[in-house]
């Protein structure tokens, strides 16, 4: 949280927009949004809460079914290795001693808790 209070400070003096960012993303550290996998930094693990299965509460999502087939399950221990150089596209997760290299939307299906560095 340390981290998170520190990017706010500097932020402060920048415009409201980033003010807005910022406190979006101290939000979810704090536990009172959902984190994605895809808000998680290089080198932070987190453990899958839940995988989002379908696209708009009726339709099935087959690659969120498929990723769930690879190994992305509740309770299963998630790393970022790298990311892209771009946007942070794509993500490279490391899943027991395999690794993957998912898209952002991708990896946004993905629920996660536990954030540590």
């Amino acid at each position: 949280m340390s981290m998170c209070y520190k990017k706010m400070r500097i932020i402060l003096d920048e415009n409201a927009v980033i003010i807005l960012i910022c406190m979006y993303t101290v939000q979810n550290f704090l536990g009172l949004g959902t984190v994605r996998l895809s808000d998680l930094k290089v080198k932070q693990s987190a453990i899958i809460t839940q995988v989002h299965r379908t696209v708009d509460g009726t339709s099935t999502d087959m690659v969120a079914s498929r990723l769930e087939t690879l190994g992305f399950v509740a309770g299963t221990k998630v790393q970022v290795i790298t990311k892209g150089l771009f946007g942070g596209d794509p993500i490279l997760i490391q899943v027991g001693f395999t690794r993957f290299a998912l898209r952002k939307n991708e990896a946004q299906k993905i629920e996660i808790e536990g954030v540590s560095a």
